[in-house]
C-alpha cells in the first residue's frame, strides 16, 4: 500500500458528441490535479462499444495519465472479449477493470448467456491476467446486488477473483464507512493483499441519487436522505450538500488509512475538484 493516497476518477463513455466534448472538458480540468489513474466504464454492444473503447484509448494518448479500461462480459464472446483486449493493449492500455456487467435489461433482469462467452467476473479475470494485462475488479461494501444478501459468497468471489490474478480492486460507491471496513476485514482474514479502493459519488440531483442507489443496491442513510431533502429542488443546493456529504466521507476514510479514494465524475469535473480541494489530496 502506498504511504501517499491515490486519487482516481471515473468517467462514463459519452452517448454523442455533445457529450464527448463535455467529457474532454472534465479531463483537462482534473488532469492538472494528476489522478494516478482515469477509468472509463464500458458499454457493450455495436456503436456504444466502439466508441467507448476508441476514448478510453484516447483518454491515454492525449493525458498520459494511467488509463483502466472496464470490459464486461455482456453481449461478447470469448473470441471478441480477446480481440477486444487486443484493442486495448494496441493503444497502451496496461490495467483492465473486468466485470460480469448487468444484463441489458438492468440489474433486475435475469442474467443471459452469451453463446461461447462468460457467465461470471472471474473468468474475464483469468483471460485478462493470462493476456499480461493487470487486472482490477469490483467490490461491494453493501453487498452485490445480484448476492441476495449472501455476504460470505460475496466475499468468497471477491477472494477466487483474487486466486485469478486481480490485483486490486475499486467499490461500489457508498455513504457508511462500516461497510467498507467489514469488507476489507473480512478478506484480510483470509489473507487477501487486494488494495480495495473505496468510490465515492458527489451526489449533485435527488433524481441521479435515486437510480443509481436502485441500479447498485446501494442504502442510503437517513441522515443522508434527510439532508438531501432539506436541500430543496434547486440543484445548484443538492450539489452543494452532496459535496459536503461526499467531503466528510473523504476525509473520513483517508483518516482511517484507505489505499486511495476512487470518485464517480459523471463525466463533470467541479464536485472532485472541490472535494479533493477540501480535504487536501491535492
Amino acid at each position: 500500500m502506498d504511504s501517499v493516497p491515490t486519487f482516481s476518477v471515473e468517467f462514463f463513455p459519452p452517448k454523442d458528441q455533445a457529450g464527448e466534448e463535455r467529457l474532454w472538458g472534465a479531463l483537462k480540468a482534473l488532469e492538472l490535479y494528476k489522478p494516478d489513474f482515469v477509468s472509463v466504464t464500458y458499454g457493450a454492444g455495436g456503436s456504444t462499444r466502439d466508441r467507448t473503447v476508441r476514448i478510453t484509448s484516447e483518454i491515454t494518448s492525449r493525458s498520459g495519465i494511467s488509463t483502466i479500461a472496464h470490459l464486461t462480459c455482456v453481449g461478447s464472446s470469448k473470441d471478441e472479449l480477446v480481440e477486444i483486449l487486443k484493442q486495448y493493449r494496441g493503444s497502451g492500455i496496461k490495467s483492465i477493470l473486468a466485470l460480469r456487467g448487468d444484463p441489458k435489461g438492468g440489474p433486475g433482469v435475469k442474467w443471459e448467456s452469451t453463446a461461447g462467452g462468460f457467465d461470471h467476473a472471474d473468468q474475464l479475470v483469468s483471460l485478462a491476467s493470462q493476456m499480461g494485462f493487470e487486472v482490477g475488479v469490483a467490490a461491494f461494501p453493501d453487498g452485490h446486488p445480484a448476492s441476495n444478501g449472501n455476504y460470505e459468497q460475496d466475499i468468497e468471489v471477491l477472494l477466487e477473483k483474487e486466486r485469478r490474478g486481480a490485483r486490486f480492486a475499486t467499490t461500489q460507491f457508498f455513504f457508511d464507512i462500516k461497510g467498507y471496513f467489514n469488507l476489507v476485514n473480512e478478506i484480510r482474514a483470509f489473507g487477501s493483499r487486494l488494495d480495495i479502493y473505496p468510490g465515492i459519488l458527489p451526489i449533485t440531483n435527488r433524481a441521479q441519487l435515486k437510480k443509481m442507489a436502485e441500479l447498485g443496491g446501494t442504502p442510503i442513510p437517513s441522515d443522508i436522505q434527510s439532508r438531501v431533502e432539506r436541500a430543496g429542488e434547486r440543484s445548484a443546493d443538492v450539489a452543494r450538500v452532496g459535496i459536503d456529504i461526499a467531503s466528510e466521507l473523504s476525509k473520513e476514510l483517508l483518516e482511517s488509512g484507505v489505499p486511495g479514494l476512487h470518485f464517480y465524475t459523471m463525466n463533470s469535473a467541479t464536485p472532485t475538484i472541490e472535494i479533493i480541494k477540501r480535504i487536501g489530496l491535492r
